[in-house]
């Protein structure tokens, strides 16, 4: 079982999870500085597992105090722990394609830190929304992010293999 909320001493739904580790944004220092302000102005406490790339690129860039200062930067987090701040987090900040997708699964709202994502379904669900590097998107958007009352199933509803069960048991016989 996951601890991390209790050893970050976070509590569900009071927070967003940001991640930030894609080249475009980390060698990029005025993307970075962009995104750092964005993740400063939240409604909530940010915590950032801060990718080895992003460690590196804040210090690069003069951003590392500041980060430290507006953010809770921790080591990176296990896949246990990190789904377990996926899960729990009010919203999540990102430039991973992997965790928009992971988002949508936990039902927690994402703010995607690229111009565009291969998850077009869950922008057009609600769930995800493109703002690039942009401090005053990130702003509006971690302040306007919210779960919408529907949650389609693209990716299907989780039954296939019961379904297949019943096709082969009527093949069967």
């Amino acid at each position: 079982r996951s601890t991390v909320l209790a050893d970050l001493d976070l509590t569900p739904d009071e927070y967003v999870l940001a991640t930030v580790h894609r080249a475009a944004n980390t060698d990029d220092h005025g993307r970075l500085r962009a995104i750092v302000e964005g993740l400063a102005t939240a409604p909530l406490p940010v915590v950032l597992p801060a990718h080895p790339r992003t460690t590196a690129a804040l210090e690069a860039a003069d951003l590392a105090d500041r980060a430290r200062e507006v953010l809770t930067l921790t080591e990176p987090q296990g896949y246990l722990d990190f789904v377990r701040l996926l899960d729990g987090a009010a919203t999540v900040a990102t430039d991973s394609g992997g965790v928009q997708k992971e988002a949508f699964f936990c039902r927690t709202p994402c703010v995607t830190l690229r111009d565009e994502t291969e998850w077009v379904e869950t922008v057009a669900a609600g769930w995800n929304r493109l703002v690039g590097a942009d401090a005053a998107a990130i702003r509006m958007a971690l302040a306007d992010a919210s779960a919408p009352d529907d949650h389609p199933t693209p990716y299907g509803d989780g039954a296939a293999a019961a379904r297949i069960r019943e096709v082969l048991e009527r093949a069967v016989g």
